[in-house]
């Protein structure tokens, strides 16, 4: 069925599903897996080994879009109170593709965590049984022995390391196409998103016995929720670190020694990013017009920083809100819906307002 390529587009330079019909529409799915070659030859922007993945795992691509809805989400989430807040889409232009163009920290960032989306989702879909290729980790079988005793391995463990290694083999596939530093420090970054999921790994147990005594444990390993990775990945995003290519040009050294050389768990990233305070297609800025500012905050999300010095305007909005609220045993919280006046701060455009394009 044809109609699945008018939800799906894929940027350089790593793939990005950014929407796909709901997981539940049985005939996107019929038709994903009844014609594999026919969907994945004409999916636009997949390099060889894409092509060749797409074909043998049609069932992937399904959950390939339901990691990208989950890391857009997180992106999003994180960079909610930013300048630049991970919206792609505005009047159709494809602005994410633009700020992954750039070797900037927001560049760092989204690969690592669209990376990790990958990881998550075909993690996930191993575990409920939904692609013919794996299944829950084969390794985790027998007995073993932690810090508080003996017990089973049981249940269905995540299998993360088939996640990993899909993820690596898909995302990394554009990448390997060429050396140069860029590619470099795009595998570097999606590498660190996928070791973030894995840290995160944890070890869950179920006690059986004479009313529920530990006598007998049996245990297996799942993924925390993505906000944890999300959580990781946004504290490395600050914490990122400039590097210039070493003189062989087969990895990185610092830009400025007083730094310390990252580590695999780091984002590294090689020019510094805009301000992203007025509308530049070139570097993907929908600037900051007209978004909501908090008057009273220091942060990033205060009006004098998100405004970047232009002012703001202000609005009074009656809303509905919860209050009055009582507990009520049992088990129930009851409250009142009143009406709330609030002031609204939006911060101002730019005296020339429009795109700009840098030539």
């Amino acid at each position: 069925n044809m109609n699945f390529f008018s939800g799906i587009w894929w940027s350089l330079p790593l793939v990005l599903v950014w929407a796909t019909p709901p997981v539940t529409s049985s005939w996107w799915y019929m038709g994903a897996v009844g014609s594999s070659r026919v969907m994945c030859d004409n999916v636009p922007g997949l390099v060889s080994r894409q092509r060749q993945l797409c074909r043998r795992h049609p069932e992937a691509m399904l959950s390939i879009g339901r990691g990208v809805a989950a890391w857009t989400a997180e992106c999003q989430h994180q960079f909610r109170r930013h300048r630049w807040d991970c919206n792609a889409l505005e009047r159709g232009q494809r602005l994410l593709g633009r700020v992954l163009m750039r070797s900037s920290r927001e560049s760092a960032f989204v690969h690592a965590i669209s990376s990790a989306g990958v990881v998550f989702a075909i993690t996930r879909a191993c575990s409920q049984g939904e692609l013919k290729s794996c299944s829950c980790d084969p390794k985790k079988k027998g007995s073993a022995k932690d810090n508080k005793g003996h017990f089973d391995w049981g249940g269905c463990s995540d299998n993360i390391d088939y996640g990993i290694k899909f993820a690596r083999a898909f995302v990394d596939a554009k990448e390997r196409q060429g050396k140069d530093a860029r590619a470099l420090m795009n595998l570097h970054n999606n590498r660190a998103g996928r070791k973030a999921v894995k840290r995160f790994l944890k070890q869950e147990c179920k006690c059986h016995g004479v009313s529920g005594s530990c006598t007998l444990r049996t245990c297996w390993l799942a993924m925390a929720d993505f906000r944890k990775t999300g959580d990781y990945l946004w504290k490395k995003y600050n914490g990122a670190i400039q590097v210039v290519m070493n003189q062989d040009g087969t990895g990185f050294t610092v830009a400025n020694k007083r730094f310390k050389k990252p580590t695999k768990n780091d984002l590294v990233y090689f020019e510094s990013s805009p301000d992203y305070c007025i509308r530049d297609r070139d570097v993907g800025s929908l600037g900051t017009a007209g978004r909501v500012c908090n008057q009273t905050s220091r942060g990033m999300d205060s009006c004098e920083v998100m405004c970047c010095g232009r002012g703001y305007d202000t609005s009074r909005v009656s809303r509905m809100t919860k209050c009055e609220c009582k507990f009520h045993w049992c088990c129930a919280v009851r409250c009142q819906d009143c009406l709330e006046v609030v002031d609204i701060h939006t911060c101002k455009a730019p005296k020339s307002p429009g795109w700009i394009s840098q030539t």
